[in-house]
C-alpha cells in the first residue's frame, strides 16, 4: 500500500525532478515533510520495485554514444544472460520480447571504441553474438503517468 507522501513523490516527480545541490530537501520543502522523510520514501519505493532508479534521460548520442543490441537467447537461459548484461555499468535496462531476438537492451559508453568493447565483452561472457541495432529515427515516448492520489 502506497502512503500519501509515496504516491506524491512517484506522481509529482516523473517531470522536474529539482536540479540543485539539495535536491530531495527542495522535495521536502515543496511537500512539507523532512529531508529524511523524502529520502526514507524513495528508498522503500526502490526497495519495493516501485522505481528503478533516479535520474535523467538525456537522448541517444547527446552524450557519448549508446547503441540498442538485441540477442537471442534460448529460453532457460534468458534470466541469467539478462542479470549478466544488466551488471554492466554501461546498460541501463534489458527487456525481453516475444521474437527470435528476444533479448534487447541499450549500451551507452564515452565514445564508440568503449561501446564495442562493452558489447565484445557481453558477447565472451554469454557466449551469444549481439546484433546491434542503428538509430535511423529519434523517437520518444513518455513514460509518465499521472497517478490517481484519491484511490487507496
Amino acid at each position: 500500500m502506497l502512503s500519501p507522501l509515496h504516491k506524491q513523490l512517484l506522481n509529482d516527480y516523473q517531470h522536474d525532478f529539482p536540479l540543485s545541490a539539495r535536491p530531495y530537501q527542495d522535495i521536502a520543502d515543496a511537500l512539507g515533510v523532512t529531508e529524511a522523510d523524502v529520502l526514507s520514501a524513495f528508498t522503500e519505493l526502490n526497495d519495493n520495485n516501485f522505481i528503478s532508479r533516479i535520474g535523467p534521460i538525456i537522448p541517444p548520442n547527446h552524450i557519448g554514444v549508446s547503441a540498442l543490441v538485441a540477442m537471442s537467447v534460448p529460453e532457460q537461459q534468458l534470466q541469467a544472460v539478462a542479470d549478466k548484461i544488466s551488471a554492466y555499468p554501461e546498460v541501463n535496462h534489458n527487456y525481453e520480447r516475444e521474437h527470435r531476438l528476444n533479448l534487447w537492451f541499450v549500451v551507452i559508453a564515452s565514445d564508440a571504441g568503449h561501446l564495442r568493447a562493452v558489447i565484445d565483452s557481453i558477447e565472451q561472457e554469454t557466449s551469444y553474438p549481439a546484433m546491434l541495432l542503428p538509430m535511423l529515427d529519434d523517437f520518444f515516448i513518455d513514460l509518465g503517468f499521472k497517478l490517481d492520489l484519491n484511490n487507496d
